[in-house]
């Protein structure tokens, strides 16, 4: 009699991508301090709702397809993503749930490739999108450090960002990986991470 498969069971896959974009995902894993797989995961599932992340995805659907709420429409007579040369490639890993892997199919289906595939590509346009990646590092941090570590890390931010002389912005993003850096050893959670680079290495 054949086992009866559990319905919440998570599936494996695994995409190839650029060296440059594993080490990018590595980075921001080792940033948040949250294990690669989960982190990946995170990145596909966000980016699979967003719209900027998916409009630049669909630029390669050549099969209409329903993800969510969204309709996207396909055109066969676009260029094929095949042609994009990413250099060296390496191979990393994931597990999604039942239901989520039916959308990652989905993408696949509207692009005529394999899901892994997909995944790559979307995982791609996903750490292309400032705006999510420092919504997701902003949530992080202030669910991991104590408010008057937050408020100096706001300061920090604000001291930073007038003191610019290009007039951009400095983003969760850059500050905590700038943070991350600097103090490198001896602080291996976040809230030691803060607490060295607030206490003992600010404006010293």
């Amino acid at each position: 009699m054949a086992r009866k498969v559990r319905t919440d069971k998570k599936k494996s896959i695994n995409p190839t991508v650029s060296c440059e974009l594993r080490d990018c995902v590595y980075q921001l894993a080792f940033i948040v301090d949250e294990p690669i797989k989960n982190v990946i995961e995170t990145l596909l599932i966000n980016g699979s709702q967003r719209k900027n992340p998916m409009d630049r995805l669909s630029v390669y659907f050549i099969r209409d397809v329903r993800i969510g709420n969204t309709l996207y429409m396909g055109d066969s007579e676009r260029v094929n993503f095949n042609r994009a040369h990413i250099g060296s490639t390496i191979r990393i890993s994931t597990r999604v749930s039942q239901e989520f892997y039916r959308d990652l199919e989905g993408i696949a289906y509207a692009m005529g490739c394999s899901v892994s595939k997909a995944c790559a590509l979307l995982l791609d346009t996903t750490l292309k999108d400032a705006e999510f990646l420092n919504d997701f590092v902003g949530e992080y941090i202030k669910n991991n450090i104590t408010p008057d570590r937050l408020e100096a890390l706001k300061w920090i931010m604000k001291d930073l960002n007038a003191s610019n002389p290009h007039g951009e912005k400095v983003s969760w993003t850059a500050l905590l990986s700038y943070l991350v850096d600097e103090v490198k050893v001896g602080a291996e959670k976040l809230q030691d991470t803060v607490t060295e680079f607030v206490v003992n290495r600010w404006d010293k």
